[in-house]
């Protein structure tokens, strides 16, 4: 067979082959990175009716604090317990120093004239105190719902208290300044906030302190 014939033939072969590959390469397979940038980006559900996703807060409470956050749908778990914590701590610091001022915006007026009653008893007695933490405490949230045109939110508190009570000045030795007392002690409390539902005032109040399984 001529040379001229075959190569011929050989430049058709080339040709067919070439194409195919166009065929197969030249063309998109998959998702392309354009593809992904047209994409409209998924936005996560709002309103009252969608899921709230809360890290840390437990699924089964989330779905508890449902009917709370379809009468108040800015209702947010996580950044009630921030809450709740800083009010707590400032409760038992005000409370250890009778601060009266900082504790009436904090509680119900029943709440209150029970702190009333403890510390009016300490200063009969001559004593002052200080607490502080020695963790912070853990709280963690048991309920939340609407109960009327009332919320309702139940917190247990965890924590680890150190006081340093000072007796009154007669109790102290002759030249010398009373001794004070330091007493450590855990506790473990579920405290009961409130708030009404509709107000101008977001606020939630201490409307019940009881005791709770460490």
């Amino acid at each position: 067979m001529p040379s001229q014939f075959l190569i011929v033939i050989f430049a058709v072969i080339a040709a067919f082959v070439l194409f195919q590959l166009y065929n197969v390469l030249g063309k998109k397979v998959g998702r392309q990175p354009q593809d992904d940038a047209k994409a409209p980006p998924v936005l996560p559900a709002t309103g009252p009716d969608a899921p709230l996703r809360t890290p840390g807060v437990d699924a089964t409470l989330l779905a508890a604090a449902a009917s709370l956050r379809a009468r108040d749908p800015a209702f947010d778990p996580a950044k009630f317990i921030d809450g709740a914590r800083q009010a707590y701590e400032t409760i038992v610091r005000g409370y250890a120093a009778g601060d009266r001022a900082a504790l009436k915006p904090l509680l119900t007026p029943a709440v209150l004239d029970s702190f009333e009653t403890g510390i009016a008893a300490r200063e009969t007695r001559g004593e002052t105190e200080q607490v502080e933490f020695l963790h912070p405490p853990r709280a963690d949230l048991e309920l939340a719902s609407a109960e009327g045109d009332r919320a309702v939110a139940k917190v247990r508190f965890l924590a680890e208290l150190r006081s340093k009570i000072v007796p009154p000045a007669d109790e102290a030795t002759p030249g010398a300044p009373a001794e004070p007392r330091i007493e450590e002690r855990r506790t473990a409390e579920h405290w009961t906030f409130e708030r009404s539902l509709g107000a101008s005032d977001p606020n939630w109040v201490l409307a019940r302190v009881e005791p709770a399984n460490a």
